[in-house]
């Protein structure tokens, strides 16, 4: 897991090779990061990383000096890892929450200029996740949901979908809500 911008571009970080992950390519990241810098300012942004896993996108933004991060996951090792990598490097930025996704969406307030998911492409309610955004009203006025799915999966019909980026079988679909 390589970090392609900020502070700590060009590091590579080794994550334990038994987390139950599928990180998001660098190709995919650095496609993604190339819109979201024409996008936000990165140090005046909040961001919400869910399914965090190995904190591939968590670091990213923190790398790029991101204001606030919260980092939620399932999973112990993932978030331990987080914790501890965050840590090491001084992201005192860097919020790690332990628990499930949807259950936390339903109590969680606050706004963020940015919430990227990257669930298990085998979860049935992805779809839910745009929607419960929306509802619990988790986005900023100018923010942006950015899901990450399998490409076959097709998230157009939910609620503030701007459109979808294709990279191999991974598919970044995008959400405004204004």
């Amino acid at each position: 897991m390589r970090i392609i911008g900020g502070t700590l571009k060009g590091i590579r970080l080794q994550p334990p090779a038994n987390l139950p992950v599928r990180p998001t390519t660098d190709m995919a990241k650095e496609a993604l990061f190339n819109i979201l810098n024409n996008r936000f300012d990165f140090e005046t942004c909040t961001v919400l990383d869910l399914f965090c896993g190995t904190g591939n996108l968590t670091f990213e933004f923190a790398s790029r000096q991101a204001e606030k991060i919260v980092a939620v996951d399932l999973d112990y090792g993932c978030v331990n890892w987080v914790k501890t990598t965050a840590q090491k490097h001084g992201f005192d930025q860097i919020e790690v929450r332990k628990g499930d996704v949807f259950k936390l969406l339903k109590q969680m307030t606050g706004n963020y200029d940015l919430i990227f998911a990257d669930p298990p492409y085998n979860m049935p309610n992805i779809p839910q996740i745009p929607v419960m955004v929306k509802e619990q009203g988790l986005l900023k006025p100018d923010g942006l949901l950015v899901v990450e799915h399998q490409s076959n999966m097709k998230l157009n019909s939910q609620p503030g979908y701007t459109e979808t980026r294709k990279y191999g079988n991974s598919s970044f679909s995008f959400f405004e809500y204004v």
